[in-house]
C-alpha cells in the first residue's frame, strides 16, 4: 500500500488526523482555500509547519549561544543528512540533531495539541517520508507530497469549488513563512545578530553541497551552515508540479505572507 492508499484509507475509515502543511505550498495552493479543502477531507485541525520552524529556530540559536565555539552543518533535508552520512561521515558529528526540523517541530507541536490525532505532514519533498519512517517512526508520521495530496482530494471528488469563508490555520506562525527559500533558516532566526557574516555560509541546490563541506571543514572559522538541499530551497521540491519559474515561485511564498501580515495572521 503506498502513502496516497493509506491516506485514503484512513480517511474512509475516520481516522483522526491532522494535517501539517509545508510553508512552500502557496506556490501550488491559495489560501485560505487549501485549509477548507483539508477540512473537507476530514483533518480534524490544520497546521502551519511555518509554527514548527520557530521552535527549529529557536533550538539553533540556543545550540550557538550556549557554546560559543561550537560548530553546527543545519538542514531539514533527510536527502542532505544521508548524503553527509555516505559521503561526508567525518562531518556527521557537527549536524545539529538536537535542532528538530520544522516538520518533527510540527509534529510534535501536533501530538500534545491534538493527542488522538496522526500528523500527516504535506509538502514538497519526498526525502521527508525517510526521516519520518527511519529517523522518527515513534511520530508516526505520514508523508505526502502536493502530488500525492492532489491524488487525494481527486479520490474524494474535493475540488476548489467549495466555501472557504471562515477557514484559518489551527496553529500558525507569521516570521518564518520564507523558511522554504534558502537562507530562510538564516533570515528569520536572527542568526545575523549571533554570529558574524564570515562566520555562516547558505547553500541551495545538491551540487554545490560538496564544495561548501570540504570548506566548512578546511576553515574552522566557519560556525554555520545553513543548507536546503534543492536549487533554491524547498521551493523546486520535486513533489510540486508548477510551471511557475523559480522568482515566480519565491514571489508566491512572499505575496503570502505580506498578505497575511497585512491581515495580522
Amino acid at each position: 500500500m503506498n502513502d496516497i492508499e493509506r491516506c485514503i484509507s484512513l480517511f474512509e475509515n475516520k481516522a483522526p488526523l491532522v494535517a501539517l502543511l509545508a510553508p512552500s505550498f502557496p506556490i501550488c495552493y491559495s489560501y485560505p482555500l487549501i485549509v477548507a479543502r483539508l477540512k473537507k477531507l476530514g483533518f480534524k485541525a490544520v497546521i502551519e509547519v511555518s509554527a514548527g520552524a520557530v521552535k527549529t529556530n529557536e533550538q539553533v540559536v540556543a545550540l550557538l549561544k550556549k557554546n560559543p565555539t561550537a560548530r553546527y552543518i543545519s538542514s531539514p533535508c533527510a536527502g542532505f543528512v544521508r548524503m553527509v552520512r555516505k559521503s561526508f561521515p567525518a562531518l556527521v558529528p557537527f549536524l545539529a540533531f538536537a535542532a528538530d526540523s520544522p516538520m518533527i517541530a510540527t509534529a510534535r507541536m501536533a501530538k500534545e495539541q491534538y493527542p488522538d490525532c496522526q500528523p500527516v505532514f504535506i509538502g514538497p519533498c519526498f526525502a521527508k517520508k525517510l526521516e519520518a519512517s527511519e529517523d522518527y517512526p515513534d511520530l508516526n508520521i505520514l508523508v505526502l507530497t502536493y502530488r500525492e495530496l492532489d491524488a487525494v482530494f481527486a479520490h474524494f471528488t474535493v475540488g476548489e469549488d467549495i466555501d472557504a469563508s471562515g477557514a484559518a490555520f489551527d496553529i500558525a506562525a507569521a516570521a518564518t513563512r520564507i523558511y522554504p527559500m534558502d537562507g530562510g533558516l538564516t533570515v528569520t532566526s536572527g542568526l545575523k545578530d549571533v554570529l558574524k557574516e564570515e562566520e555562516i555560509r547558505i547553500i541551495s541546490g545538491y551540487k554545490q553541497i560538496p564544495a561548501v563541506l570540504e570548506e566548512f571543514q578546511r576553515n574552522p572559522k566557519i560556525r554555520f551552515v545553513d543548507v536546503l538541499f534543492c536549487e533554491g530551497g524547498c521551493i523546486n521540491g520535486p513533489g510540486i508540479i508548477s510551471t511557475l519559474s523559480p522568482d515566480e515561485r519565491k514571489k508566491r511564498i512572499a505575496d503570502y505572507r505580506q498578505s497575511m501580515d497585512a491581515a495580522h495572521l
